[in-house]
């Protein structure tokens, strides 16, 4: 009887083991991707994109409606459900200038500065 409970509890300790080691395996699926867009430059962004490295797309205008005034931020949620940590920002200006930045690891931030 007792190397039946040894044999459960050896068990249950590689379960717990196993069961701690998948859980920390994963630690991009659960980042937390909401980053502050700030604009610092004298000219209203009317649109911003992000879209992760895996693809050749620039999605949809983030904004949508919306516009970003000199001097205001705004929190964005960039997940877009794919577990991507690095993303490239593309921003369009009122005065015509598209500033493209890439790589952006979005886990690591959490606000992003467009200044001149």
């Amino acid at each position: 009887m007792n190397k039946v409970i040894h044999a459960a509890r050896a068990a249950a300790v590689a379960a717990l083991i196993g069961l701690f080691i998948v859980v920390t395996a994963a630690p991009s699926q659960a980042e937390d991707r909401r980053v502050r867009i700030i604009n610092e430059t004298n000219w209203t962004m009317v649109e911003f994109y992000a879209s992760n490295v895996g693809t050749n797309d620039w999605e949809e205008d983030i904004l949508g409606y919306d516009v970003l005034g000199s001097g205001e931020s705004v929190m964005v949620d960039i997940d877009d459900g794919t577990g991507y940590c690095l993303y490239d920002f593309r921003a369009v200006f009122a005065d015509g200038d598209v500033l493209v930045r890439e790589r952006i690891d979005v886990c690591e931030i959490s606000s992003y500065r467009y200044h001149e």
